[in-house]
């Protein structure tokens, strides 16, 4: 039998790294360190990177923990060259989000801070708040915010404001809404306004997240002056009303700095066993506008590291001119020379990054780290409350340790039409949704008038861990999709059916799986007829109750949108020529069966794949013409009266 043969780390190989080394080049660019199975373990850049890797060898032992047991682990060293340190900067971040490789410092995706998106992808871009930052090369992301009720009151005062697209959907199709009567909305859904000069107005709005808001107010006071002097009195007063609201909006925003005229943005942070909160303070001509916050690994690097690699992500998502000209840290960064190089070019302007030391610069700072402090308390207190929770649920349970992975599972469905069930997953407890399933009930005995939610729950569970019967050496323990405990939403019989389909598959010694009923919000253990003596305040029962709610809500979800699907889908299968691809067309155009029915045959031509003659067929069947009168001469009575005879 033959064995692969793990190749030598650099480290024990002195040989090979000395040619490695010699074989990257003195320019600037990035490079990739791999371990023996090929994996990144860190993406880096310097702007010369012979010098930079060679420093990882150099004395290794005296480099933080973290890094000496990273280089002790290189087996590779791959590197890719650019023109400038700018550049290498930008590919750095891109090839970080890709791989996320063990040893760098990556960001917390928690979603606790919203962002405000504009829709700028849309011919009438929408603005609202969101947690979900979706990958879109149009679409604008300002955030993330940490004083989320400060971002809606600010966004509430814009729409009163300025007129802007206010629903997702419109409520009529021929007309406009209230909105539009009342000022607030230019009334887009009917094309009142040209997508052009909406992009006008909205970008005045955008003006105010960028921080440029006595910028904004400027270019108006000259436009209200301009309409004043050519007589056009409404639209002057409509500046001018706009100009108030904004100047209502800075009031409350005014930071004490000596020289009110310099923009710059402050950052700090807050460190302790786990986590690192940052925080970044955008001040414009004197005036706090933004609040920005960030969650790291406390352990993936040094204080200025970590800082570093917040203001790289950051203001790689702005536009060149939300920029300042001044950057003031808390802590020196490593790499500060390449990411001003990198800003200034940007910008196209000069930007420097200070570590101040006294007077007002410094009390900001002080400021700024005093709020990540706070923050950071909000943080581990929270963490703290769910690892009760977990030793509470461990000690209930008499489990071997806590459950880091819980799933829960439930079934919806109206009298067996349209079932389908959730799968949610809390890690460390807390909703862990990239691990959210949804499931479509397959079993032929669950149809319309006949619901079976046993076998459903068996069928489900039957699907998620088929695959670890089937191979018996797929890992259990360690593998992060392996649950360390399954709670079913339902009582001893939908409990049953899941225990049966663990016996069947070999895994009921393996899992741990509890059910959760509704009525007294009981829990019952596998092999036990009365349920589990437990309090109601418990922080383990109050844990399985929160997860057996979010598998409730995203079934019940996925059970309403399948329905309307089916709903929609069956009106539209009654056209002749109208199959699966052009309805789903007719919908995206028309978003519902309503508007279908009150459009016109040359409105639905306009749809692709629908050309006159199936538009025609489709308005004759949501407009069908009333049967013609009989005539009344004799011949057709006489067929009238053979007819009856029979």
């Amino acid at each position: 039998m033959s064995s692969t043969v793990q190749p030598t780390t650099l480290v024990n190989d002195p040989d090979r790294l000395e040619a490695r080394l010699k074989e990257i080049p003195k320019e600037p660019g990035v490079y990739f360190m791999r371990d023996s199975h090929d994996q990144i373990l860190y993406i880096g850049k310097s702007k010369c990177l012979r010098t930079r890797v060679r420093s990882y060898f150099r004395d290794f032992h005296g480099h933080m923990p973290r890094i000496a047991v990273m280089v002790m682990q290189i087996v590779d060293i791959e590197f890719i060259v650019t023109d400038t340190e700018a550049e290498a900067l930008a590919l750095e971040a891109n090839l970080i989000k890709q791989n996320q490789p063990h040893f760098n410092v990556l960001l917390k995706d928690d979603k606790k801070y919203p962002y405000l998106c504009v829709t700028w992808s849309e011919d009438y871009p929408r603005i609202f708040i969101t947690r979900k930052r979706r990958k879109s090369l149009k679409d604008r992301y300002y955030g993330p915010y940490v004083d989320v009720g400060l971002l809606r009151s600010t966004l509430n005062l814009v729409k009163r404001i300025f007129p802007l697209r206010q629903r997702p959907q419109p409520v009529h199709r021929d007309r406009p809404c209230l909105n539009y009567d009342i000022g607030r909305c230019p009334g887009v859904c009917q094309q009142l306004i040209s997508p052009e000069d909406y992009h006008k107005t909205l970008q005045r709005v955008v003006m105010v997240f960028q921080g440029r808001t006595t910028e904004l107010v400027d270019i108006l006071t000259t436009q209200m002056e301009r309409a004043a002097e050519d007589l056009k009195f409404e639209l002057a007063a409509r500046l001018r009303d706009q100009i108030r609201g904004l100047e209502r909006l800075c009031a409350d925003q005014k930071v004490a700095l000596p020289d009110d005229t310099v923009s710059r943005d402050a950052i700090a942070l807050a460190i302790a066993d786990k986590y690192a909160c940052v925080q970044i303070f955008q001040v414009r001509a004197g005036r706090l506008v933004g609040r920005l916050g960030f969650t790291a690994d406390a352990e993936s690097g040094t204080p200025g590291e970590i800082l570093q690699r917040v203001l790289e992500d950051h203001y790689q998502t702005v536009e060149a001119v939300e920029i300042p000209a001044v950057i003031l840290a808390q802590h020196e960064l490593p790499e500060s020379e390449i990411l001003t190089d990198y800003l200034s070019q940007r910008r196209g302007r000069k930007v420097s990054v200070e570590v101040p030391q006294r007077q007002t610069k410094a009390d900001l700072i002080e400021m700024v780290e005093r709020n990540a402090q706070y923050e950071l308390a909000r943080t581990q207190a929270a963490a703290d409350r769910n690892i009760q929770a977990l030793q509470d649920l461990a000690i209930a349970l008499d489990l071997p340790d806590l459950p880091k992975r819980i799933e829960g599972y439930d079934i919806s469905h109206i009298q067996g039409s349209d079932a389908v069930a959730s799968q949610v997953v809390f890690v460390d407890g807390m909703p862990a949704k990239q691990h959210y399933r949804h499931y479509k009930i397959k079993n032929p005995e669950v149809k319309p008038g006949h619901s079976d939610d046993f076998a459903s729950m068996a069928e489900v569970i039957r699907r998620r861990f088929r695959r670890y019967a089937t191979d018996p050496t797929k890992q259990r323990l360690g593998n992060p999709d392996w649950p360390d405990l399954v709670m079913i939403d339902g009582g001893k019989g939908q409990l049953s059916a899941v225990v049966e389909v663990l016996k069947e598959l070999n895994l009921l010694q393996e899992i741990n799986v509890v059910s959760l009923a509704k009525k007294r919000e009981e829990i019952f253990l596998p092999g036990e007829s009365m349920p589990l003596v437990t309090e109601a305040d418990q922080p383990g029962v109050q844990l399985l109750r929160r997860l057996r709610d979010e598998a409730h809500r995203f079934a019940i979800s996925f059970h309403r949108k399948k329905r309307t699907d089916r709903m929609r889908r069956s009106r539209l299968s009654e056209i002749p020529g109208l199959g699966q691809h052009r309805q789903k067309e007719l919908l995206a155009a028309f978003r519902s069966i309503d508007y279908i029915r009150e459009a016109s045959p040359e409105q639905l031509a306009t749809v692709p794949g629908i050309g006159p003659q199936l538009a025609q067929q489709i308005y004759e069947y949501f407009h069908p013409q009333p049967e013609e009168l009989q005539s009344e001469e004799p011949q057709t009575e006489e067929v009238e009266g053979s007819a009856s005879l029979k």
